[in-house]
C-alpha cells in the first residue's frame, strides 16, 4: 500500500496545491487557462515530439495497443451511448455524457502517472494515446455532438471533415506528427534541439498537475447531479473495465500481442478522469454545470479508483 500511495500521492498534493494557490488567491482563475493554454500548445507538444523522433517508427506504433485503445474505447462510447439514452434528459446531454465517459486526461493526468510507474513507456504511450483518441474517440464523440445540436442536416463525411481538420490544427497533434515523420525518415536530431524540447517536456508533469487543480476553483456546480455522478461512474469504472476486457480477449483470440507492461498502460490510461477541456466544451452548449459536477467528482473519486488499479496492476 505505501508503492501505491507512493504514486497517488505527489500527484493528488500537486493537484491540490493547485486549487490552494487559486483559492487564496496567490493565482487567479486566468492564470490556470494561460499555463494551460502553455502545457498544451508548448509543453506537451515538445514531450511528444521528443518521445517518437528518437526512437524507431517499429517501437513507437505498437498496433496491438492501438487495437486495444480503440476497442475499448468504441465499447464504452456504445455502452454509454445505451445507458445515457435511457437516463440522459435529452440528446445534448447524452452525447456530453458519453464523450465524458469515453476520453480521458492522457496529457493532464494520465502522463504524469504513468512517468512514476512506467517511466520508459510514458511518453511512447502517450503518444499512442493521442493517436487513439484524436483520431478515433474524440471525433466520434464531436459529431455526436454535433449531430445533438442540430447539425443534423449536415454531411457525416462534411462533420468528419470539419473535426478532423480541427484536430489537426492542434499542436499537440502537429507535434506528434512530426515526431512520427522524423522517425519514420530516421533523420538523426541535433543533441542541442533535443536538450530544448526535454527541457520543455519536462515542464509538462508537474505544470498540469497544477493547472487541473487550479482549474478546479470556480466551476459551476448547479446542474444535473445524478447524471454527472453517472458520468464519473462511467469513466473510472466503465472504460478501464471496457480496456482491460479488450486487453485480455483480444490476445487470447490470436489478435494482438501485448506485453504485461503495455496492459497495464492500457488500463490505467482508461482509468484517468476525463480531459481537461471537458468541460470548456460543455459550457459552449450551456452544459456546464453537469459537466463540472462529473469532473470534480472523477477527479477526486480517481485518488481512490486509481489506487485499487494500481494495487491490482503493479
Amino acid at each position: 500500500m505505501s508503492d501505491i500511495l507512493g504514486i497517488t500521492f505527489p500527484i493528488y498534493a500537486a493537484v491540490i496545491i493547485g486549487y490552494l494557490v487559486v483559492r487564496i488567491g496567490w493565482f487567479k482563475a486566468a492564470d490556470m487557462r494561460v499555463l494551460g493554454q502553455y502545457v498544451l500548445n508548448v509543453a506537451l507538444p515538445a514531450l511528444l515530439f521528443n518521445a517518437v523522433a528518437g526512437r524507431d517508427l517499429g517501437e513507437v506504433l505498437r498496433p496491438g495497443y492501438l487495437l486495444v485503445m480503440a476497442v475499448g474505447g468504441l465499447v464504452t462510447i456504445a455502452v454509454a451511448w445505451l445507458w445515457f439514452s435511457a437516463t440522459a434528459p435529452d440528446k445534448p446531454r447524452r452525447a456530453l455524457a458519453v464523450m465524458g465517459a469515453s476520453c480521458p486526461n492522457s496529457g493532464f493526468v494520465g502522463y504524469p502517472v504513468l512517468l512514476l510507474v512506467l517511466p520508459d513507456l510514458a511518453g511512447v504511450v502517450l503518444a499512442l494515446n493521442f493517436l487513439v483518441e484524436n483520431v478515433l474517440i474524440i471525433p466520434i464523440c464531436l459529431i455526436l455532438m454535433d449531430l445533438a445540436a442540430g447539425r443534423a442536416g449536415v454531411s457525416p463525411l462534411r462533420l468528419v471533415r470539419d473535426v478532423l481538420l480541427g484536430l489537426l490544427k492542434r499542436p499537440m497533434v502537429i507535434g506528434l506528427l512530426l515526431g512520427l515523420a522524423v522517425s519514420a525518415l530516421g533523420v538523426a536530431i541535433p543533441a542541442p534541439l533535443t536538450r530544448m524540447m526535454g527541457m520543455l517536456a519536462a515542464s509538462a508533469a508537474a505544470l498540469s498537475l497544477i493547472v487541473i487543480g487550479g482549474s478546479l476553483v470556480g466551476l459551476p456546480m448547479k446542474g444535473n447531479k445524478t447524471l454527472a455522478t453517472q458520468i464519473a461512474a462511467a469513466k473510472l469504472l466503465l472504460h478501464p473495465a471496457a480496456v482491460a476486457m479488450a486487453a485480455l480477449a483480444l490476445p487470447v483470440l490470436g489478435f494482438v500481442s501485448l506485453s504485461e507492461e503495455m496492459r497495464s498502460a492500457a488500463i490505467l490510461s482508461a482509468a484517468m478522469p476525463m480531459f481537461g477541456i471537458y468541460t470548456v466544451l460543455a459550457q459552449e452548449r450551456g452544459l456546464g454545470g453537469a459537466a463540472s459536477i462529473a469532473m470534480l467528482a472523477a477527479t477526486a473519486a480517481a485518488f481512490f479508483t486509481l489506487s485499487v488499479f494500481l494495487f491490482w496492476l503493479t
